[in-house]
């Protein structure tokens, strides 16, 4: 029997099906709503999100999302966004312009670099399988990455903008393109975020979303 409660929201711009049969397959019992009043209620909340940042943005506040995360954040409870969905918690994003986000991480969202350190052009978008490595002095122990903590795992990317924290501690977990280490995972107190998508992360991210919902 489902043994922890996800809500998952829908706010137009989200791959809710693949989102849900995930954490379905993880045990979790999955409610997906397009109501902001129904996240009040949320034991722990899921914001997935594809497309273009400034869309996204622009959806959420619409359908007045966005308070109603920053209310759900600031009570402590768990919070997990996927690809823009973790994009979009941060300050801003350079994306067609420069565009705010919710602001509950610091820093910024930046492109991914076109070009590695060895000068040698890169395929962007960063599409595809990459290895997720922890940062210097971080450890996954304790965090939703804790099942892959004996791994050099790999998950799957799509992704042309990256969030870079301000904060070096945000960061969880990273992926090596072309020398530059982009930020894959940003975990601090309740927040927890994936550059990369879980749901298309074989076993890999079943265990990632298995580690959020049994926090």
């Amino acid at each position: 029997m489902p043994n922890h409660k996800i809500t998952i929201l829908d706010y137009g711009m989200c791959n809710l099906f693949s989102v849900v049969r995930a954490f379905e397959r993880s045990g979790a019992d999955v409610l997906v709503t397009d109501d902001p009043a129904q996240v009040r209620f949320a034991d722990k909340l899921v914001v997935p999100g594809v497309g273009a940042f400034h869309d996204s943005m622009h959806e959420i506040k619409a359908r007045g999302f966005d308070e109603a995360i920053k209310r759900f954040v600031d009570a402590g409870r768990p919070l997990f966004g996927i690809c823009v969905g973790m994009q979009i918690l941060f300050d801003a994003s350079e994306e067609f312009g420069e565009h705010p986000g919710l602001g509950i991480l610091p820093g910024q969202v930046q492109a991914v670099p076109k070009v590695s350190l060895s000068g040698e052009p890169l395929r962007v978008p960063h599409i595809g399988w990459n290895h997720l490595v922890a940062p210097q002095g971080r450890a996954w122990r304790g965090t939703m990455l804790q099942a892959l903590e004996e791994r050099s795992p790999a998950v799957y990317f799509v992704h042309s903008f990256v969030a870079t924290p301000t904060r070096e501690f945000d960061r969880l977990a990273e992926c090596d393109y072309g020398g530059h280490m982009l930020c894959a995972a940003v975990q601090r107190e309740n927040v927890m975020a994936t550059q990369f998508h879980p749901e298309r992360s074989g076993a890999v991210g079943l265990a990632v979303i298995k580690g959020f919902s049994v926090l």
